[in-house]
């Protein structure tokens, strides 16, 4: 590993790999149905779950005690032990040899994969990936890889003093969803993903101890939105492969535009504002 400050915190973390089970009930996906203003769920038992919606399984919440002033867990399997860690979930990919059904037991294999030290312009970061395999009746469906970004302190980066809430994004693309968010679909995102993280959910929090101008829309709800794209304009294409990548945090009240392209083998997708064209962006492969 690269030397540094954070070097000596992490090169003997070598945790090991966490099996976890789940029935894959059809109430979590009925409950972001909702959330996204679907008029019923969007699948049922014995149904496909859509590309990245095992987001909502395979939970943990850990005892009051245990999480931080922020709202995050002290401690976790792959949470690296250093002082005042700052979390960002930056990007990932995911390959779909066939999709997780809805009511069938399933298994989640995850493990450490790459750690490594970078110098940015707010200082050194450490860079995390989680390899997750999930399997239904022996056969590995889907392979994930999660990169997160840890950094001791503050990030130095620069928001909007003010938000517009009035202007929206405009664009020619061929599949559009607007996205309006506000507090209560940031909490019920929040509760329906067990994340206590207090930018989302607690505006004096978010603005005096963080310095966000307002509440910040969780990067994996813009990633679903995203896909809302695909799963409503080709509702009949298999998603083989998808990679995602989280830019520039968006902020509750921000009129947001999720987009693509659609293409013969795939799509392109964006989530962009009236002041950014690209919170999120990513590229999805058809079967």
């Amino acid at each position: 590993m690269t030397p540094g400050r954070l070097g000596p915190y992490v090169e003997s973390w070598h945790p090991e790999a966490v099996t976890d089970e789940d029935v894959l009930s059809p109430a979590p996906v009925a409950a972001l149905s909702a959330v996204l203003d679907r008029p019923e769920p969007v699948a049922v038992t014995g149904d496909p779950l859509p590309p990245l919606w095992h987001w909502l399984y395979f939970l943990r919440w850990p005892a009051q005690r245990d999480l931080g002033s922020d709202g995050h867990p002290l401690n976790g399997r792959f949470l690296p032990p250093i002082p005042d860690r700052q979390r960002m979930f930056a990007g990932g990919r995911c390959s779909v040899n066939r999709p997780l059904i809805i009511g069938e037991p399933a298994r989640r294999v995850s493990s450490l994969g790459p750690v490594t030290t970078k110098r940015g312009s707010s200082g050194e970061l450490l860079f995390v990936t989680v390899r997750t395999e999930y399997l239904q009746r022996g056969t590995t469906c889907l392979v994930e890889e999660q990169d997160l970004v840890y950094r001791s302190g503050r990030s130095a980066a620069q928001h909007p003093a003010e938000l517009d809430t009035a202007t929206a994004a405009q664009t020619d693309e061929a599949w559009r969803i607007p996205l309006e968010t506000d507090p209560r679909m940031l909490f019920r995102f929040s509760a329906l993903t067990a994340n206590a993280h207090r930018i989302h959910y607690d505006v004096p929090y978010a603005t005096d101890e963080e310095g966000f101008p307002g509440l910040v829309v969780h990067g994996p709800l813009l990633v679903l939105a995203m896909l809302e794209l695909v799963r409503r304009g080709s509702p009949d294409r298999l998603v083989r492969s998808l990679s995602y990548r989280l830019r520039r945090p968006a902020f509750a009240g921000e009129r947001l535009l999720a987009s693509g392209t659609p293409e013969a083998q795939g799509a392109a997708l964006r989530i962009a504002s009236h002041r950014e064209e690209r919170h999120a962006t990513a590229e999805v492969t058809f079967a």
